[in-house]
């Protein structure tokens, strides 16, 4: 795959079609990520994504981490020989079709993950790299020295890579100000990573969420309306959660990224709320599924 850009096509979302009932081959996919104990981001939200779109989650733990939406209180990681040993059982016992990476927290962490989905065996797998490195609310969760190693272990094996607008900042060491910016952004970043982006635009809180995949040199607009007022905990982790179980169905890359953008806007739209408190609703009752 390579960088630049070509010919655009849009996109818009829209309704999926019923689930699969094969439960003799049932879809597995694994998380790599942190835990949220609000449950409305992380590998929680992983894997309600996951069983609300036919497909069986996995987790590795990186990192646990106390938080509600708005506010992280403390993070603890799991070390690096942990998650390896969770990641290094689950490819031996199962038969993953889908990989895909949140909350990594630490550059041993990082390093050791690269190191097992790097060999010739696990390097069939799907891989989506979602580089959690800022919370909704401002705070940091990535240790600096991550980074760098995001960049040179893990970013060459993804098949997607999903930055926000904060995360392409911190990537290009610029802001992105507009959709124009993005479309420059998302060409810049396929060429220098040498794979696809998924640049997401929700934060530029415009009438429309538009997100742009650069693939194969071309661009493509998803959009979706913007949901004003519902606060955005967790959006990210559902988002490429609902992509990665698309792709351990066997969608193709556009076709996985549409549902996803379908599935995270309708979990906006019908979200809990108690109180001040608000959370993405990953209810299998109120989410349809796309297959292959």
């Amino acid at each position: 795959m390579s960088g630049g850009t070509g010919p655009d096509t849009e996109r818009k979302a829209g309704s999926s079609p019923a689930s699969t009932n094969d439960h003799n081959n049932y879809p597995v996919a694994l998380t790599i990520a942190g835990s949220d104990s609000s449950a409305g981001a992380g590998i929680q939200a992983d894997l309600k994504t996951f069983s609300a779109l036919g497909v069986y989650g996995l987790t590795a733990v990186t990192c646990v981490v106390a938080e509600t939406p708005g506010r992280v209180s403390r993070i603890e990681a799991i070390s690096s020989e942990g998650v390896g040993a969770q990641i290094d059982l689950l490819l031996k016992a199962f038969p993953i079709a889908a990989i895909k990476t949140g909350l990594l927290y630490s550059a041993d962490i990082i390093a050791r993950i690269a190191d097992t989905l790097t060999k010739p065996e696990n390097h069939r797998i799907p891989l989506l790299v979602d580089p959690v490195m800022i919370a909704t609310s401002g705070d940091q969760l990535l240790q600096p020295a991550a980074v760098a190693l995001y960049q040179t272990k893990l970013f060459p094996r993804a098949t997607l890579i999903t930055p926000n607008l904060d995360e392409a900042a911190v990537l290009l060491g610029r802001k992105i100000e507009d959709e124009s910016g993005m479309r420059e952004a998302a060409g810049e970043l396929a060429a220098k990573f040498q794979t696809s982006i998924l640049l997401k635009g929700g934060h530029l809180r415009s009438d429309e969420a538009v997100d742009l995949l650069c693939h194969n040199g071309r661009i493509t607009r998803f959009s979706a309306p913007f949901i004003y007022g519902v606060p955005t905990h967790g959006t990210g982790c559902t988002y490429s959660a609902a992509i990665t179980a698309g792709l351990a169905r066997g969608l193709a890359l556009e076709t996985a990224i549409e549902a996803g953008k379908d599935f995270v806007t309708r979990s906006i739209q019908n979200h809990f709320q108690w109180g001040a408190i608000r959370a993405l609703n990953h209810s299998p009752e109120r989410q349809t599924v796309k297959q292959a």
